[in-house]
């Protein structure tokens, strides 16, 4: 029997498909019979190659991506991809264009300085990340080593809706915490990469989706381990990889098959969505911070509509007693985020909604 679980609206790592948690259970000890758990096998065996190149296969018809891209599965999580990236195609004299808006494409600046220069090209900085920068083609370099972009902002609940590119300029983009969740435009641009703790599968984990051609201009004199080519060449096996991870990343790729692939994902992300905005909305107590245009559909972030930080801590504690867990902001945030995920059923947000309409006729 199942033990009651908990609603989690935690960040990241975050919640998981039960269907897939209960798979895994079953599989845990003895993997298809051959006497051994997945994570005793073997990287290089015949069965976890074909796990991998399964869950690669996989990943690729979901997001339509072309036959010249590659997916790799790489250590390090997404805060790798900060530096491997430029380090692999930052040309001296050609700055990496960034878009900035908020703590990850900060973070990722960070990451970059040691290995390249960087020009923000527009940033929401001023504007507290309450909202996205504003530019236009023009504000992009053609002589930019590449474009960086973070599609959703998991701390500040924003989300790109649309994007601009430049001929002749390769754009990478950080989909840690909305890849998989909706109708997507893949093949637009030249890397993908996303923390697997959000929509994949459990941390450690990152899946890189880059275009091949791309990979072959990058850098050779680096270590041969941090060059895409050669990551591509091994099929994500040039040393030991997080195979438990990539076995679980093919489960919750096959889970999304089985949900009717990611349209179906994304009409369920956008009702739980918008019974959240909606509620917050009418609120008398609580409120949502940022620009409703840019609102994400996967962090939802909210506060009080006057502070009051013993009626928030109350919140979060009675909150928590109900089972509802996770819905702190981030510290550097504040007030209230909750994530909605894929794997972040309906019932849920209503529930969450109901406790939320139930704290406020209390709180009055």
């Amino acid at each position: 029997m199942t033990a009651k679980r908990a609603f989690n609206f935690g960040a990241g790592p975050a919640a998981m498909p039960l269907e897939v948690l209960e798979r895994i259970k079953s599989e845990l000890s003895d993997y298809h019979g051959l006497g051994m758990s997945i994570m005793e096998m073997s990287h290089r065996s015949k069965t976890f190659e074909a796990v991998s190149e399964r869950a690669a296969a996989r990943f690729k018809k979901l997001t339509g991506l072309s036959e010249d891209f590659a997916i790799l599965f790489l250590h390090g999580g997404a805060t790798q991809q900060f530096s491997q990236i430029p380090m692999n195609f930052f040309e001296a004299g050609r700055p990496v264009d960034m878009v900035h808006s908020g703590h990850w494409t900060e973070r990722a600046m960070k990451e970059m300085k040691p290995v390249a220069e960087v020009r923000v090209i527009a940033s929401s900085e001023g504007k507290k990340f309450r909202e996205l920068p504003l530019f236009s083609e023009t504000d992009i370099s053609d002589r930019a080593s590449y474009l960086h972009y973070c599609s959703n902002n998991t701390i500040f609940g924003s989300q790109f809706k649309k994007f601009v590119f430049k001929k002749n300029v390769p754009t990478v983009i950080d989909m840690s915490s909305d890849v998989l969740s909706r109708n997507f435009a893949y093949n637009d641009f030249d890397l993908i990469f996303a923390g697997a703790q959000k929509n994949v599968g459990p941390s450690g984990l990152c899946v890189v989706a880059i275009r091949k051609s791309w990979a072959e201009r990058g850098r050779e004199d680096l270590a041969p381990f941090f060059q895409y080519r050669n990551q591509i060449q091994a099929r994500s096996l040039y040393n030991t990889p997080n195979t438990f991870g990539i076995y679980m990343a093919d489960l919750v790729f096959e889970w999304i098959e089985n949900q009717g692939g990611i349209p179906a994902i994304e009409k369920r992300n956008e009702e739980k969505a918008a019974l959240l905005y909606s509620h917050i909305d009418e609120s008398s107590l609580f409120s949502g911070p940022v620009k409703k245009e840019d609102r994400s559909l996967m962090n939802v972030v909210f506060e009080l509509q006057s502070p009051n930080p013993e009626l928030e801590k109350k919140f979060l504690n009675e909150a928590e007693s109900v089972g509802l867990i996770g819905l702190k902001g981030h510290r550097i945030a504040g007030g209230f985020r909750a994530s909605i995920y894929n794997a972040v059923s309906k019932e849920a947000v209503v529930r969450l909604v109901e406790f939320m309409k139930d704290f406020a006729k209390k709180s009055k």
